[in-house]
This record gives C-alpha cells, sequence and structure tokens, in this order.
C-alpha cells in the first residue's frame, strides 16, 4: 500500500495536482463493484468510502458501519474520518484535487470540495496507471420474463414516458444499470454479489430506446429480439451519437451521472431535472414480485435454520468464522434455485462481532469459541429474489448485561415490525421506534436501521430506508430490512435482522415479515419483555415452523418447536 502511495504522489507534479482523490465506486457507481481502487490505495475492504491522498497527508472517509474496521485495515497510513466531514470539507484548503471524472457525480464535487478547493479532470485513472485492474469475465445479459418479474417492458416504458412528458423533457439518461435491468426486465453478472448488467440507457418520450453496452454482453439480447439492433449503441461510440439526437433537454440521475457523461449531454442539451423517477418505481415491488420474493425466503429459511440447528446442537468441532459462513453457504447450495451469496458474510464471533461489516477471511479469522457469542450476516440471490438476514446466537450461558442489551435490541426490532404505518409512516419515525429502548440505558448503534433491498437485484436500494435522516414515506410493495443491533468494541456485536415487505389489506397498512428463521431465545430476558412482545414472538416462530418445518429433518423440526 506505502508503495502504491509513492508511486501515486510521484505523479502529482506531472499533473499539476496537489492530490488525488479516490471513491469505492466503478464508473456505474454500484455499490458492490469487482474493481478495488480504494483497496489498492487504502487497504479498506468495505462498500463505502473515499480517500484523498495529498502531497504529505492522506485521509480516509466511510460510515459508521465501518469505524472500527477501517481503522484496523487503514488507520496506520490514514486520517480516517465519517462522511459527514466530506461536505464542504476544510480538513485541507487552497488545493487542486486531481479526479476521475467518470468516477463522481458534479453534486458531490459541489457538495465535498468546491467550497474550499479546485479540481482538475484527470481523464486517465492514476490507480489504474499505478496498478492495472483484472479485466473480469462475465455473463451475458438475459431477460426475464413477465411471469417472474410481473410487468412488461412496455408498461414500464409508458410511465417513464409519462414522466418525461410531464416534466416536458425530450430525453431522459439512465445511468443506474439495476434501473435499466429494472425497466428492461434484464439481468447480468457484473457485480460480484448482485445480477446487475453494466448498461445505461437513453429513452425519448417518444418511447424510443438507446441501449448503451459491450456488444459482447448484449449478444443473446440482440439475437432473441429483446433488443433491436437500432436500439443498441456500443459504449465507446456514445460520444459520437449523443449529437445527433434531435431535441432540446435531457433529464439525468444527480445519484449516478457522472461528470463525463453530464458534460458530453450538456454539450448539445440542456439538463432540466437530476431525479431519476424510477428508483421510486422499481422500491414499490408489484404483486408477482412480492411472491417471488415470499418464495426465496422460504428457501432461506431452510437453509439458515438448518445451519442454526447444526451449528448449535450438532457440530462438536472448533470451527472458524470462515468455516461455518462455508456451512451455511453449502445448506443455501443444497436447493437448485440459489445462485450465490447477496453480499459476502458477516460471521463475527466474540469481539470480530463488534465490527459492523467484518468480513472474515483465512488469514484474520479466529476460532469460535463456545463462550463468544457469534453474529452471522448473511443473504442469498435466488431465482427468483434476494434476501439479507441476521441472527446472533449463543453456545453457553450469556452474561445478564448480554442478555439485556439483546433483548433490548429484540424489543426495537419487535417495534419496528409491529409499527403503525398510518402514524410512523416515514424511515425517520420508525427509526426512533428502534432506538427507544437501547437508548433509555444510554445505548445506540452508528449505522441506519433498516435499508430498501431490490427483486433479484441489489441488496440494498433505495429511495426507501429506516434511518434518521430518511423521510421518504412508506408504500405498498416496499421492502426494506429490520435490524438494530448494539456493538461494544473489542467485545461483541448483536444484530437482529429480518426483511419486511409493505402490505396493505382492507384499509390497513403495516409491516409483514418475508424472513423466516428462529430467533435465538438463549440471549432473551424474557423479564424485560411485554406481553405483547412475548406474544409477537410466539405468533412469530409459529409463522416459521408452518412454513419450513416440511423441509426439515424430524430432529431439526423438533428443535424449532422449542421455539414456540
Amino acid at each position: 500500500m506505502k508503495n502504491y502511495i509513492k508511486k501515486l504522489r510521484s505523479k502529482f507534479k506531472n499533473y499539476e495536482i496537489d492530490g488525488y482523490v479516490i471513491p469505492k465506486n466503478d464508473d456505474y457507481f454500484t455499490e458492490y463493484s469487482k474493481l478495488n481502487r480504494l483497496e489498492v490505495i487504502s487497504n479498506f475492504s468495505g462498500s463505502a468510502g473515499l480517500a484523498v491522498i495529498l502531497k504529505n497527508k492522506n485521509y480516509l472517509f466511510t460510515d459508521g458501519r465501518y469505524t472500527i474496521q477501517s481503522k484496523i485495515e487503514s488507520g496506520k497510513n490514514f486520517k480516517i474520518h465519517g462522511f459527514e466531514k466530506l461536505i464542504d470539507c476544510r480538513l485541507f484548503e487552497n488545493l487542486t484535487l486531481g479526479i476521475d471524472p467518470k468516477l463522481f457525480t458534479s453534486t458531490q464535487i459541489k457538495n465535498y470540495f468546491l467550497k474550499h478547493n479546485k479540481i482538475k479532470y484527470v481523464e486517465k485513472n492514476l490507480i489504474d496507471e499505478i496498478k492495472k485492474q483484472k479485466e473480469h469475465t462475465s455473463i451475458p445479459f438475459f431477460s426475464l420474463d413477465k411471469n417472474i418479474v410481473g410487468e412488461s417492458v412496455n408498461s414500464k416504458l409508458n410511465k417513464i414516458t409519462k414522466y418525461l412528458k410531464k416534466n416536458k423533457s425530450d430525453y431522459i439518461f439512465i445511468s443506474a444499470p439495476e434501473n435499466v435491468a429494472w425497466t428492461l426486465n434484464i439481468r447480468g453478472g457484473d457485480g460480484p454479489n448482485s445480477p446487475i448488467p453494466n448498461l445505461r440507457l437513453i429513452i425519448s418520450k417518444s418511447k424510443k430506446i438507446l441501449l448503451i453496452s459491450n456488444i459482447k454482453k448484449c449478444k443473446q439480447l440482440l439475437k432473441n429480439k429483446i433488443i433491436k439492433k437500432d436500439e443498441f449503441l456500443n459504449v465507446d461510440t456514445l460520444p459520437s451519437k449523443i449529437p445527433h439526437l434531435k431535441g432540446k433537454n435531457f433529464i439525468v440521475d444527480d445519484k449516478s451521472c457522472s461528470i463525463f457523461y453530464e458534460n458530453l449531454i450538456k454539450s448539445k442539451f440542456k439538463i432540466i431535472k437530476r431525479e431519476d423517477p424510477i428508483y421510486h418505481l422499481k422500491a414499490i415491488k408489484n404483486k408477482t414480485e412480492i411472491k417471488n420474493m415470499i418464495n426465496a425466503h422460504i428457501l432461506d429459511g431452510v437453509a439458515l435454520t438448518k445451519f442454526l440447528f447444526w451449528i448449535k446442537k450438532i457440530n462438536k468441532k472448533k470451527i472458524t468464522e470462515v468455516e461455518a459462513a462455508k456451512k451455511l453457504e453449502n445448506f443455501r447450495k443444497l436447493n437448485k434455485n440459489f445462485l450465490y451469496p447477496s453480499f459476502d458474510t458477516i460471521a463475527g464471533s466474540g469481539k470480530n462481532g463488534a465490527i459492523v461489516h467484518y468480513r472474515a477471511t483465512k488469514k484474520n479469522c479466529k476460532i469460535i469459541r463456545k463462550s463468544d457469542i457469534f453474529l452471522c450476516d448473511s443473504g442469498g440471490q435466488y431465482k427468483y429474489g434476494t434476501t439479507d438476514v441476521t441472527r446472533t446466537i449463543c453456545f453457553s450461558k450469556p452474561k445478564q448485561r448480554i442478555k439485556n442489551i439483546y433483548t433490548k435490541v429484540l424489543k426495537g426490532h419487535i417495534a419496528v415490525a409491529t409499527s403503525n404505518l398510518k402514524k410512523d409512516n416515514i424511515g425517520k419515525k420508525i427509526d426512533n421506534r428502534a432506538r427507544k429502548f437501547l437508548k433509555q440505558s444510554g445505548l445506540d448503534y452508528a449505522h441506519g436501521t433498516g435499508h430498501g433491498v431490490g427483486f433479484f437485484l441489489n441488496v440494498h436500494e433505495g429511495p426507501q430506508s429506516i434511518s434518521k435522516i430518511n423521510k421518504i414515506k412508506m408504500k405498498a410493495g416496499m421492502i426494506v430490512s429490520n435490524e438494530p443491533g448494539y456493538y461494544e468494541k473489542n467485545k461483541f456485536g448483536i444484530r437482529i435482522e429480518n426483511l419486511v415487505y409493505v402490505k396493505k389489506l382492507n384499509n390497513k397498512i403495516y409491516f409483514e415479515n418475508l424472513t423466516l428463521a428462529p430467533i435465538e431465545k438463549e440471549l432473551i430476558n424474557y423479564d424485560l419483555l411485554s406481553e405483547l412482545e412475548k406474544n409477537y414472538l410466539f405468533k412469530y416462530h409459529f409463522e416459521v415452523y408452518s412454513k419450513i418445518s416440511k423441509y426439515l429433518t424430524l430432529n431439526e423440526k423438533k428443535w424449532l418447536a422449542t421455539f414456540i
């Protein structure tokens, strides 16, 4: 790492810059990318981060999930700050910072650096110059039938063109790959844990489309006439195509349209709005998507329940965190509809559980001890659905203090699950419910309580979430995670996570659980639970047993029945 920093600094003089900025994202702004530029320069492996390398200092910015991890991985060579310090950044001033214009939006640069520093576009990516990135092979893009996704491409295009006409726009440039995937009912394999196809899309108000990608990846779509030849454009030829489009204005997405593409569009068109409506359209799952997600969670619940039974009751060996994660994946693989994990499993035992997004590797993992509590956050991509679930378990009698904290996390989890969505209808209000019981003891956690989840897409998606700042209204069909937690540095971590969807029935709107797996009972102090909370747990475990017991062995069934 030090060597790469030195090599990078040696280029500053040639490019007339005082520093260089490296984000985690690739040029498609995907959360989980196969590229690792940020890790190359900083050794930080988390999913959200940004590094600034100056002549004499290095800064790493990340969020509350990675406070401990970033210090372990990068603390020797970087000053570490939360993302909030990036807003109108004053940690350094009057400097010229080099950036790759394909990796930043104009909104980011304006919010972060333009008030106290200058920016210079460097067309060549300087990290790639010092360490060539691997060429990753990816599967060809494929289409999903309407009976899987529940809505035709034509229906989706009608909604988008209606938005264009309402905003008096000639075109929209869809730069977020997951939004293109949703619109055209296609998937791919360009991300490590998501069926994301790397592509962009232009849609005109007359419903004409122009798909921008790599011809090799689109061969199957062209062959099956999902896309016509005149609707496809190779990514390299877009700059020469833009000036020949007829019209006056464009809508772009300020979350994923890079400075490079914005400048390309601005050379001929006026940008009139910076919001992609597909985030909101995609967030509301239709009946078919919900049905498929329910089925995927039954399969996932079976795998996780088998794993929990195995690790608590069957396994007698000393195993590592890596071995536990592999065993869980093997249980998932027993089902033919399982494709791959929806993110790298977080298997943290004892003090590693306190690292919110801990990743165990053969080099750094520890043996799971009987005296430790074990946090396991995992998920799967299935045909067809995306899952994400966390369970915290113990192997021996836990200390009373840990039981009390676990129970307060559980109370927060139940409070979210039982929210009155007519009253507490935005993420901010629901987040307060999740933290209430911990806060009574002066405790809290640094991450949001829940994130949106895609349908056979990204495990994290917006615009809805359960967090201290989110004001998006919960609507029928939305899916979010419910995952309060508590983390004590060098000691333990606790998190309980289910996915839920917003259901509307007889004028009632409420959360319905998707996740079906037992919640650790040996960590509960039942004296701290109300009758309503005890009833919730009984009903939840009864539902789990009812839906998955038929897929279990006799011993697994008997064990699961003890939770009711």
